[in-house]
């Protein structure tokens, strides 16, 4: 019996995504995950939020954990965080996260619209969440798929 896994990135596009991941976890204590369905039947906010909790982002210390929802075939996405960072960022915090995003799927540049969004997210959280020296990484870098 095979168990069929929906991957839909080249090896070399997920490392460009776990490199950014990496990268941006140097520079905060939060973690960022990025997760990828084919579809998004319901509102992608929605769908974010109910991943967020499936893939235990809640589990960080200080509550600081960033997921980054795309819907390739709709071409939708969130991002979404959690309560350690809405208690403490202003509103519209990702506006410009979600913009570079943005540009670059307008251009048909998934790989590089979710690198940006994951280089933005950790330069934004650094201002609250300052990388420490005793910094353990809590959660999971890898890519997950729906």
């Amino acid at each position: 019996m095979s168990i069929w896994k929906w991957e839909p990135l080249a090896p070399n596009e997920e490392q460009k995504i776990l490199k950014a991941i990496a990268a941006a976890e140097l520079n905060t204590s939060g973690e960022i995950r990025v997760h990828i369905d084919k579809w998004c039947k319901t509102d992608p906010l929605f769908k974010a939020q109910n991943m967020f909790t499936h893939l235990k982002m809640e589990e960080t210390e200080h509550r600081n954990g960033v997921l980054i929802y795309v819907a390739l075939k709709e071409k939708k996405f969130a991002i979404v965080g959690d309560t350690g960072i809405n208690a403490r960022v202003p509103n519209g915090f990702w506006d410009s996260t979600k913009t570079k995003m943005i540009q670059e799927f307008a251009m048909g540049n998934i790989v590089s619209g979710i690198c940006e969004g994951i280089t933005e997210a950790g330069e934004q959280l650094q201002a609250f969440f300052p990388y420490q020296r005793d910094d353990v990484n809590e959660l999971p870098d890898d890519i997950s798929y729906g």
